[in-house]
């Protein structure tokens, strides 16, 4: 079994920075390709990032692009996004997620297990 664990989130003020972590535990973390969701009040979850199980691939949306920075480091089990230049737009609940298969895994479905989120307020 895989068990994802998200930290970081919180209020912070238009323009700001935040840097959300996301440990993994059980078998084969460095297998999956992991990513970053997220998800308004009464929206669907919408996808922001996603990293290659080696590291070398990167994907992005539009609206994370230019922004937000996805990395992993497999000897400590965890995945990170770093979030610049904040928006009020960003505000909502961040998940991630580990995915096994095609390239790049951009649907929530593609994915296997999820971390229980963590809320990040951008205020204007």
């Amino acid at each position: 079994q895989v068990q994802l664990v998200e930290s970081g989130g919180g209020l912070v003020q238009a323009g700001g920075s935040l840097r959300l972590s996301c440990v993994v535990s059980g078998r084969a973390f460095s297998s999956y390709s992991m990513g970053w969701f997220r998800q308004e009040p009464g929206k669907e979850r919408e996808f922001v990032a996603t990293i290659h199980w080696s590291a070398v691939s990167t994907y992005y949306s539009d609206s994370a692009k230019g922004r937000f920075t996805i990395s992993r480091d497999n000897a400590k089990n965890t995945v990170y996004l770093q979030m610049n230049s904040l928006k009020p737009d960003d505000t909502a609940v961040f998940y991630c997620a580990a995915a096994r298969g095609r390239w790049p895994p951009v649907r929530a479905y593609e994915y296997e297990y999820w971390g229980q989120g963590t809320q990040v307020t951008v205020s204007s």
